[in-house]
């Protein structure tokens, strides 16, 4: 009947493609959930899988529905009942909730720059009677990060004090924290009773110094972790203050003149000291032609001091202060410098001098040379081995007997001759 008023109409050239086509389309909408006059209600044709993202990133989850008919798909957040969305409207006033579907059968819920509120299940419904839904579930996890309020900064304490170190971290797993120090060296556990503990690393957020010493001055790195990367650290300067103290390891050094001498001071300071050294004049050594002054940092708070006399002379003997001076106090220590005698100087003609050049030579070059050569005669002999003293000895003996010999000789022949001549 109503096509056939719509036909008689004067309309009908026009709206009966119309109904036709919208006609069609709701047969075509009703085939596809019954067949062979059997009705099939919609079904999940699979779960919906639970999501792990770290904040910050996009989340999707999928809801797989076969059969949907004229049924329509809603999105809940099943902790706080927040409606998000229902078919291809969004319902949350969260801008950064949305959805998307792909032939009535692949239903989407999109989540952007994930925050940690999002966390929890989601619950993806069809409008049946009674309600079909399944749920997912978002775990959003957060890298490790410190709480500046409640984490230590750089600190300074005098030798023997007490160093808490505090380290804070938060993050989705909580994070796991550890110190351990910067150069590799031990932290020293110091419990009531007395007990010393050596460790490269020390879990937990609380770090206690107790009684602390220079050797365990330096950066302590604190480190947290949850498995979500990345892992994150912290410096922390622990600076242990005391007086300068000074080490010499001779305080005596004896040289030959002309030749070069070095003293040296092991300084334990901090603060840094300033460091130098004076003459026993008291001026200040500074590097010349005749001093060289070097500074050699060891560690934090050691350093070696070296000061280079060249070409010793007699105005260098006598006493040098190496002086280190910091915030706390200064201290200063003595080297004394002596003389030791030198390997004796011969003189030597060059060996392009001939015979009686001698004679150009000045008065006191010749007595030099003659004294040289003397003392280096007397000097042979008295280093010369025994058995060449008594072979000397033994030749100036035999230059003495020999007239002696010959005299005895004559004598003996005279005796016995004149007799025979009366």
């Amino acid at each position: 009947m109503i096509l056939r008023s719509v036909t008689r109409s004067p309309l009908a050239v026009v709206l009966l493609p119309l109904v036709l086509a919208i006609l069609d389309k709701n047969i075509g909408r009703h085939r596809h959930y019954i067949s062979s006059g059997v009705a099939y209600q919609p079904e999940f044709t699979e779960p919906i899988v639970n999501l792990t993202i770290p904040v910050g990133r996009d989340a999707t989850f999928r809801c797989l529905v076969h059969h949907l008919g004229g049924y329509r798909v809603g999105w809940v957040k099943a902790d706080t009942k927040a409606i998000q969305a229902i078919h291809d409207h969004v319902i949350t006033h969260n801008p950064r909730v949305g959805v998307s579907h792909t032939d009535h059968t692949t239903w989407n819920l999109h989540i952007k720059n994930i925050q940690e509120e999002d966390r929890g299940q989601y619950m993806c419904q069809i409008n049946t009677d009674p309600m079909k839904s399944q749920l997912g579930v978002l775990e959003v996890v957060v890298p490790p990060d410190f709480v500046a309020e409640e984490t230590s900064g750089d600190i300074m304490v005098p030798e023997g004090g007490l160093v808490k170190l505090t380290c804070k971290a938060y993050g989705h797993p909580e994070p796991h924290v550890q110190w351990r120090r910067e150069d590799g060296n031990h932290i020293i556990i110091k419990e009531p009773s007395g007990l010393r503990t050596k460790v490269l690393l020390y879990q937990g957020e609380l770090l206690r110094l107790v009684r602390i010493s220079r050797s365990e001055m330096g950066a302590y790195m604190c480190i947290a972790s949850n498995g979500i990367p990345p892992t994150v650290s912290k410096r922390i300067m622990v600076n242990v203050h005391f007086h300068p103290v000074i080490q010499v390891p001779n305080q005596l050094v004896g040289a030959p003149l002309a030749t070069d001498v070095t003293l040296e001071c092991f300084v334990e300071a901090s603060p840094r000291a300033i460091n130098y050294w004076v003459k026993k004049t008291g001026e200040m050594v500074i590097t010349s032609s005749k001093y060289e002054v070097e500074i050699i940092y060891k560690s934090m708070f050691e350093v070696r001091m070296t000061l280079m006399v060249r070409n010793l002379e007699l105005e260098d003997i006598g006493t040098f202060k190496c002086i280190a001076k910091n915030s706390i106090g200064e201290v200063e220590s003595s080297i004394r410098i002596y003389e030791i005698p030198g390997p004796t100087k011969i003189y030597s003609p060059p060996e392009d001098m001939e015979e009686g050049d001698e004679e150009k030579l000045g008065s006191a070059e010749r007595d030099g040379r003659r004294l040289d050569r003397g003392k280096l005669q007397n000097t042979a002999t008295a280093l010369a081995p025994r058995d060449t003293q008594r072979s000397v000895i033994d030749d100036n003996s035999a230059r003495i007997s020999s007239p002696m010999i010959l005299i005895t000789i004559l004598l003996a022949a005279f005796l016995i001759f004149i007799p025979l001549a009366i």
